[in-house]
C-alpha cells in the first residue's frame, strides 16, 4: 500500500466522524514495466492534493511510463479529482506516456469527459509552435468561421422565411426594443459624428480649392462623397462598434448561462426566436441611419460654406445638381447590406461564444473586428461594381 488516509478522529463527547478517504494500493512496475495501481474510496478537495504530489513523481521520471489506474473502488470523485487525472495524463502524453484508467464507471466517464470538454473551452489559446503550424492554425480558424457564417446564413434564412409566412411568430416586441436600441439609441452619435464630419471634410477641401476660385465645388464634392461612399460606411462602421458588440454580448451571455440550452430543451428554435428580431431591427434601423448621417453631414458642409461667404441656396443647388435619386438609392442600399454583415456576425459571435468569463469580451472584440474587415471588403466590391457598371 503506497497511501491511505482515514480520519476518525473526533472532539470529546462527540462521535467521531468519518473523514472522506481514499485508498491507493500497488503502484508497482509489472512485467511489462507498466505501473498499476488500485484506486479506492473518495477523492475530494480536501484529500487530492496529497495524491497529486505522489503521482506527479511517479510521471516526473524519466523516460515514457504507462500508468495504470484500476478506479472501479471509487465511490466518489470531485472536480479535484477529474482535474488531477486531466493533468496527469498531459504530464505523461508530454513524455511519451500513457494514462490508462480501468474500470471506470459510465458516471465517471462522462463527468470526466465533461470536464475534458470545458476545461478545453476555457483554455487560453497559447501560440506554440513555429511558423507554419501558426499559419495553419489560423487557416483553420478562418475556414472554420466561414463554415460557421455559412450555416448561419442558412439558418436565418429558414427562420426569417418562417417568419414571412408567419408573421405572429416573430416576438414584435423583442423586435421594437431592438430598434430602440439600434436606432433611436444611436441617433444622437449619428448626428455628432455626420456633422463633424461634413464639416472637417469641407474645411479641409475648401482650402486647397480656394487658391483656384472653386470653392463652390466642395458642395459637390461632399455630396457625392457622402451619399455614395462614406454616409454608409461610416454608419455602418459605428453601428458594427456598437450593436453588433452589443448582440455579441447579450447571446453570448445566453449562451454562459445555458439560456440557450434551455430554449433547444423547450423544443424552441434560438435563431428564430433570438436572432431574428435583432437582424430584421438591425436592417430597418441601418438605412434610416445612414439618411441622418448624410443630412447632419451636409448641414456640416453648409455651415463651411456659409461662413466662406457663399448664399444657402448656392450650396443647396450645387448638392442637388451633383447628387441623384440613383446615389441615394445606391448608398442605402449598401448600408441595408452592411447591416446584414453587422448583425449577423454579431449573431454568429455571440452563438460561438465558449465558457468562462473571458468567452463573452472576446466574442465581443471578434464580432467588431470581424464586422470592420467584412464591411471594409464589401465596401471595395461595392467599388468595382459601381465602376465597371457606371463607366
Amino acid at each position: 500500500m503506497l497511501f491511505a488516509r482515514n480520519n476518525t478522529q473526533g472532539t470529546p463527547g462527540e462521535r467521531p466522524e468519518r473523514d472522506f478517504h481514499f485508498v491507493l494500493e500497488g503502484l508497482q512496475p509489472n512485467a511489462s514495466g507498466a505501473m498499476d495501481g488500485t484506486l479506492s474510496g473518495r477523492l475530494d478537495v480536501r484529500n487530492t492534493g496529497e495524491l497529486w504530489r505522489r503521482l506527479h513523481r511517479v510521471a516526473g521520471k524519466s523516460g515514457p511510463i504507462l500508468l495504470r489506474l484500476n478506479v472501479s473502488k471509487l465511490e466518489y470523485v470531485d472536480a479535484s479529482g477529474l482535474a488531477l487525472f486531466t493533468e496527469l495524463e498531459e504530464v505523461l502524453r508530454s513524455k511519451g506516456g500513457k494514462l490508462e484508467l480501468v474500470g471506470m464507471r459510465l458516471e465517471l466517464r462522462r463527468a470526466l469527459d465533461q470536464f475534458l470538454v470545458q476545461s478545453r473551452a476555457v483554455a487560453v489559446p497559447r501560440s506554440h509552435g513555429n511558423i507554419l503550424e501558426r499559419i495553419g492554425r489560423g487557416t483553420q480558424r478562418f475556414f472554420h468561421d466561414v463554415r460557421d457564417l455559412v450555416g448561419f446564413v442558412g439558418l436565418f434564412a429558414s427562420g426569417f422565411g418562417q417568419a414571412l409566412r408567419r408573421p405572429t411568430s416573430i416576438r414584435w416586441r423583442d423586435f421594437w426594443l431592438n430598434c430602440e436600441t439600434v436606432g433611436a439609441n444611436a441617433v444622437l452619435i449619428i448626428m455628432l459624428i455626420g456633422f463633424l464630419m461634413g464639416l472637417i471634410i469641407s474645411f479641409q477641401s475648401a482650402m486647397p480649392l480656394r487658391m483656384f476660385g472653386a470653392e463652390i465645388y466642395v458642395a459637390r464634392l461632399l455630396g457625392l462623397s457622402m451619399v455614395r461612399e462614406l454616409g454608409p460606411l461610416v454608419t455602418a462602421i459605428i453601428l458594427a462598434g456598437r450593436s453588433g458588440a452589443s448582440f455579441a454580448a447579450e447571446l453570448g451571455t445566453m449562451k454562459i448561462n445555458e439560456e440557450l440550452n434551455a430554449l433547444n430543451t423547450m423544443g424552441l428554435d434560438p435563431v428564430r426566436l433570438l436572432v431574428v428580431p435583432r437582424m430584421l431591427a438591425a436592417m430597418c434601423m441601418t438605412p434610416l441611419l445612414t439618411m441622418v448621417f448624410i443630412l447632419f453631414s451636409l448641414v456640416g458642409g453648409a455651415v463651411v460654406m456659409l461662413s466662406l461667404g457663399y448664399p444657402l441656396v448656392s450650396y443647396i443647388n450645387q448638392v442637388t445638381l451633383s447628387v441623384g435619386v440613383g446615389d441615394l438609392v445606391n448608398g442605402l442600399f449598401k448600408s441595408l447590406v452592411f447591416s446584414v454583415l453587422v448583425g449577423g456576425i454579431g449573431c454568429v459571435r455571440g452563438l460561438q461564444t465558449g465558457q468562462g468569463a473571458w468567452a463573452v469580451g472576446a466574442a465581443t472584440t471578434s464580432a467588431v473586428v470581424s464586422g470592420i474587415v467584412l464591411i471594409a471588403v464589401m465596401d471595395g466590391i461595392f467599388a468595382v461594381l459601381y465602376y465597371v457598371f457606371h463607366y
